[in-house]
């Protein structure tokens, strides 16, 4: 085969192959910045910058280089490096937790972003790839494309223990169109932005489609948020349930040091005894997650004195680490006003290499310890998500920190609970972005279930959140407060508890059988003797 039959341009339907991307199978210097740039300004759209207008800009011209890619492989490329440039923006608090102790951990910061970011990544090559692989014909690329993306987003909420942060959908946090999540979960939210940005890419349309599309879809989003906003009220729940909520502002550093673990306790014990003028006893005090840094084997003097503190007709709830037979627990636990302890629940939903290490007998040979979990063991998982029943109190589910960023954490045995509690310690993620970012995905969850929800950060973001994801009230990053509030009303579950992921799965596995006939009957009929694709452009071949 000559060199001249290998480098020829493929060029598709309608489609010129001119353009940054040229014919050759490698990207110049240029694209590389180019596609790490856009994937980096579609991060913008996420707290607490929440720039949604990144991703209207930025999505168009991804897709416009992906019609114009030379193939399956540089097609990954451009989702590879789109990817990296994204969730590099997207998730750069990851070195935080890596410099609390930096002695210990801080050699790992740099390799903890860059392989996050490559590893994530990854779930946007691969949609690229097969779109470019198996829908040849631009016309239908790019909703198969969009398809694609959005399994692939849901994919990664999964495998391998799962790490849905930084979902698309949760780009439009600070805009009615972010109700949508009740219909569709994040998701599906995801797939509606995916294909309605990417249309404008698609030349072969008029012009008056490729800019209506988009607009029509995302205008009715925004409408259906809308209405759903305009008549809804901030109601109490029916019994009128009076929550404080304590953020102790207890720095990582040093929370675990000798000594400052009975500050900080002193201090939350403080703000939960207080009782301003004018103002009723709460029914519930909300610690956050591992509150106090002692006492693993829950001293009854502990728990009697904290509940001393909130009153005997209130339940207290606290974060703790708790040990039992030998291991360890990342825990929430409930008290009683009489001091007793009423019921436990143990985080299930571990974070790898930080409360547990995958192969810790084998990686404690080398020195690779979990950085929250204790040593090298780690915590042990509790049994899965679960209501609690609480006496004269509406049930609860409990979300201990990462819990809350995945939705499916929130569909739990023993009905649905009356409201959300979310515990944290968001010290780790710094006070960059990670907090905010945290809060956003809890919000989503409320709206999801059209439940309210109580969060207990240790150094903030600590709020109440409505049925519909509005911050009712909240105590800013770093301060050492309280707040009380009476907890909102739940609403009618919503479309999205009812239905699940279903929905907008099945309209996107229709999209890409539709995509893929619709291609397949355009294609021009090969005639005899003239040589097939993969013959001619053997490095495209899979």
């Amino acid at each position: 085969m000559s060199d001249s039959r290998r480098l020829k341009p493929r060029v598709m339907a309608g489609n010129p192959g001119t353009g940054w991307l040229n014919s050759t199978s490698r990207i110049p210097g240029l694209d590389f910045v180019a596609c790490a740039g856009l994937g980096a300004v579609m991060g913008l759209g996420h707290a607490p910058v929440s720039f949604p207008l990144g991703v209207l800009l930025a999505l168009p011209v991804l897709g416009w280089m992906f019609l114009r890619a030379q193939g399956s492989r540089q097609a990954f490329i451009i989702g590879l490096l789109a990817g990296t440039g994204y969730f590099g923006a997207t998730m750069f608090w990851i070195v935080e937790p890596f410099l609390v102790q930096p002695e210990s951990h801080g050699w790992m910061a740099p390799f903890a972003l860059v392989l996050t970011a490559t590893g994530m990544s990854l779930f946007w090559a691969i949609p690229f790839c097969l779109a470019r692989q198996f829908f040849s014909d631009g016309t239908f690329a790019v909703p198969a494309l969009a398809a694609l993306w959005s399994l692939a987003e849901f994919s990664r909420s999964i495998l391998f223990t799962g790490f849905p942060w930084g979902l698309i959908g949760y780009v439009w946090s600070e805009l009615p169109l972010f109700q949508l999540v009740s219909a569709t979960g994040p998701f599906g939210l995801g797939f509606v932005t995916y294909l309605a940005c990417l249309v404008p890419a698609m030349h072969q349309l008029p012009r008056l489609v490729r800019i209506g599309f988009p607009a029509s879809v995302l205008a009715l989003a925004m409408f259906f948020g809308w209405v759903r906003l305009e008549g809804a009220e901030q109601s109490r729940a029916d019994d009128e349930v009076r929550v404080r909520v304590v953020q102790p502002n207890a720095e990582q550093q040093l929370k675990w040091k000798p000594g400052m673990a009975e500050v900080f306790f002193e201090r939350m014990l403080r703000f939960t005894a207080e009782r301003p003028e004018g103002t009723g006893s709460p029914d519930v005090v909300v610690w956050p997650e591992t509150a106090f840094a002692f006492a693993r084997d829950l001293n009854p003097q502990v728990l009697e004195t904290i509940a001393e503190a909130a009153g005997p007709e209130a339940m207290a709830i606290a974060g703790v680490q708790r040990r039992e037979e030998g291991r360890v627990f990342n825990s929430v636990v409930f008290i009683d006003g009489s001091g007793q302890l009423f019921d436990v629940y143990d985080k299930h939903h571990l974070v790898p290499f930080g409360e547990y290490v995958p192969l810790a007998g084998l990686l404690g040979i080398v020195g690779l310890e979990g950085i929250a979990g204790g040593g090298t063991k780690g915590f042990s998982a509790g049994p899965g998500p679960r209501v609690v029943k609480l006496p004269e109190l509406p049930s609860v589910l409990p979300l201990i920190c990462y819990e809350a960023v995945f939705p499916a954490d929130v569909r739990a045995k023993g009905g649905r609970p009356g409201w959300l509690l979310h515990v944290t310690n968001d010290a780790w993620f710094g006070e960059i972005s990670g907090p905010y970012q945290h809060l956003v995905q809890a919000r989503a969850r409320a709206i999801e279930q059209g439940l309210p929800l109580v969060r207990a950060a240790n150094t903030g973001i600590s709020a109440v959140v409505d049925a519909y994801g509005r911050v009712a009230s909240s105590i800013p990053l770093g301060e050492a407060a309280y707040l009380d509030y009476d907890l909102p009303a739940p609403i009618a579950p919503t479309l999205y508890v009812r239905s699940g992921e279903w929905p907008w799965m099945f309209i996107a596995f229709l999209t890409l059988v539709a995509a893929r006939v619709a291609g397949t009957a355009t294609r021009p009929p090969r005639t005899p003797g003239q040589p097939r694709p993969e013959d001619m452009y053997p490095d495209d071949a899979n």
